[in-house]
């Protein structure tokens, strides 16, 4: 069973290099739907079984526009566990303004999430996120045959894919984050799935070009 992932395309506040987070949200940029269409169109022949995407407006209009373009449409199932890592106190603020205030534990959710700690800032800690996401796609193979298709976002998907994978926290971040629109997929079999799953590809987007 093949299972992809997709971070949203790009937004407002990705542009304005401010962070989003779990509650912030912006709209996607006019020229993300042209590329969420070159996604879905590259996957548009996919017997897609289902679509899990986060309740956030800018993966929710992702899902949309990918769904739009496949061969044979399928239902969406929108769920808050797929939502993006908790930032607090961040949602919504400058990144560069941030790193001044917050910059060790901005430098460890980039490179060194073993040692991430976001209690300065009320955020959501790694774990929690990668267990939410974690159960959604655990859930999803136990329930039929796949393929399935994620939208979600950048932090936490990155995170739960490479854990997925078989990772340790710290090489989480190892192969750096998910860009925009990007298709990424992780393969098992329900015999297999008890001993993790295996990353088939990463952070592909070459038909974005």
């Amino acid at each position: 069973m093949k299972l992809y992932f997709t971070r949203h395309g790009k937004t407002e506040w990705n542009q304005e290099l401010r962070f989003q987070g779990m509650t912030g949200d912006s709209p996607l940029l006019p020229t993300s739907y042209e590329e969420i269409k070159r996604l879905g169109q590259t996957i548009k022949d996919v017997p897609f079984e289902k679509i899990f995407s986060s309740t956030s407006l800018r993966a929710r209009k992702t899902a949309e526009g990918i769904q739009a373009e496949l061969s044979e449409p399928v239902e969406i199932i929108y769920t808050d566990e797929l939502k993006e890592l908790g930032l607090g106190k961040l949602e919504g603020q400058s990144i560069a303004e941030m790193r001044e205030i917050y910059a060790t534990e901005l430098d460890h959710m980039r490179y060194q999430l073993d040692q991430y700690d976001p209690a300065a800032f009320q955020g959501e800690p790694i774990e929690q996120a990668i267990s939410r996401i974690s159960s959604v796609v655990n859930r999803a193979v136990d329930s039929g045959n796949g393929p399935y298709l994620f939208v979600g976002h950048g932090a936490s998907l990155t995170a739960a894919i490479q854990s997925l994978s078989g990772k340790e926290l710290a090489d989480l971040r190892s192969m750096g984050g998910l860009k925009n629109n990007s298709l990424s997929i992780l393969e098992t079999s329900n015999s297999e799935k008890d001993q993790g799953y295996r990353l088939k590809l990463w952070n592909d987007d070459s038909f974005l070009m």
